[in-house]
């Protein structure tokens, strides 16, 4: 499998470091994350990332219009949302904004695994 370098955007601590110990053990790199939707479009463009773990509701900028902004900048960006919010509203959102996957919280790393795998084999990988 892939190894990706992922950049896992979410505004609490908790999520992020429980996100960082699953993407490692799957053998993946995190190689940065953020805390907003500003901070996320920046690290993006700085780093050279092959999956983003996005939150939604984040302070400045949620993780739809992040997305959004992303996917402006680089098409063949894969956002992969990550959110607690079981509102279809808010997944229809993220998917139209151009995420490729989500995970609702809580999340396991099986979830996770299948939802990486999935993405792959959707681009051929």
């Amino acid at each position: 499998m892939k190894k990706l370098k992922i950049l896992v955007v979410d505004d609490s601590s908790i999520i992020n470091k429980k996100l960082i110990q699953i993407y490692e053990s799957l053998g993946h790199k995190v190689v940065d994350t953020a805390k907003t939707g500003e901070e996320a479009i920046e690290k993006y463009d700085s780093n050279k990332i092959d999956l983003v773990s996005m939150d939604i509701t984040m302070p400045d900028m949620d993780g739809i219009e992040a997305t959004k902004k992303i996917l402006d900048k680089n098409p063949e960006a894969l956002v992969m949302v990550v959110t607690s919010h079981g509102q279809e509203q808010m997944i229809v959102s993220a998917i139209e904004a151009g995420a490729v996957g989500y995970i609702l919280k809580p999340f396991n790393k099986e979830r996770i695994s299948a939802m990486i795998d999935k993405i792959l084999g959707n681009i051929g990988d």
